[in-house]
């Protein structure tokens, strides 16, 4: 018993990690989904009806308030890392199909992109996803395509404005750096990118403390230019320089009290600008589709 305990700690330390945790993703869906026109909020509300996964979304979030189906929607590409439907298209052989979704395809490769030093791209597709994704719901009518891709793009949108998604080309977007980190006492010791991925706040947050963090981010950091996918990879590629602890702890790079107070800043102002980006993203592609579906 005691080496099974050993060998899950062990996985939870040294396995590869998401994006933002879930909290990150939601906060970023509940500030995209105040910047939408009420028409373009109906529209996302209708397309996600038709997920197989919706009434899951709804379980979990406790919620039939709209906001909140989008929320948790937006979780979705990490939740099916873990979901036996799906499958590692790089080393497992497909699962069956079942109605609702054309690919059940974990598609590990679509949330990061890794540059080299000259800023080249050496392996990753998440910047290339948002792109095509954004122009498959622009132009498609299937409702299954585009209950499908609206989580994704939602998700996507979230992961490039984290500096580690858009990584040295090495170390796994962090996930290769082990790290001291006195400010969690329950994981003091994890790597990089886990530390990242858990600043927006814990992956359980919903409802209420939800929405009161989605205000008080809304209210300490502006608006961004709205700006292109582009922009948002070189933004994140720019802060990789902060992003790395420089202080030695007794064996690894220690989180300092100041390293951890400047990369909750940059995690904040990196959610609010995510936020208002994919809602204007989506507010421009569903507040042009509902005039012509509208009768």
């Amino acid at each position: 018993m005691r080496q099974i305990l050993l060998a899950l700690l062990f996985f939870a330390v040294h396995a590869p990690a998401c994006a933002w945790n879930a909290a990150g993703h939601r906060l970023t869906a509940v500030i995209a989904w105040q910047q939408l026109s009420p028409a373009a909020q109906s529209a996302i509300s209708e397309a996600l009806s038709h997920h197989p996964d919706h009434h899951r979304w709804v379980e979990k979030s406790r919620s039939n308030h709209d906001v909140d189906v989008f929320a948790e929607a937006s979780t979705w590409p990490d939740v099916i890392r873990n979901d036996p439907r799906f499958h590692d298209e790089e080393r497992e052989p497909a699962t069956p199909a079942f109605p609702g979704l054309s690919d059940t395809a974990r598609h590990k490769r679509w949330h990061y992109v890794d540059l080299d030093a000259a800023g080249k791209t050496k392996s990753g597709e998440l910047d290339t996803q948002i792109e095509h994704l954004s122009r498959l719901l622009r132009s498609t009518g299937e409702k299954a395509e585009i209950s499908y891709a609206l989580p994704w793009l939602a998700h996507l949108v979230g992961d490039i404005h984290q500096p580690l998604h858009v990584g040295r080309h090495g170390d796994e977007g962090g996930n290769q750096l082990e790290i001291e980190n006195p400010f969690n006492k329950r994981l003091p010791n994890s790597n990089l990118h886990v530390y990242w991925d858990d600043l927006p706040g814990p992956p359980w947050l919903r409802g209420k403390r939800l929405a009161q963090n989605a205000t008080r981010l809304l209210e300490n950091h502006p608006a961004p230019k709205q700006g292109n996918v582009s922009l948002w990879r070189e933004e994140s590629h720019r802060l990789l320089n902060e992003a790395y602890p420089l202080a030695s702890g007794s064996r690894r790079p220690v989180i300092t009290e100041d390293f951890h107070r400047q990369s909750r800043e940059t995690a904040d102002r990196r959610i609010v600008e995510a936020g208002y980006r994919l809602g204007r993203l989506l507010d421009a592609i569903f507040g042009q589709r509902v005039p012509r579906e509208t009768p």
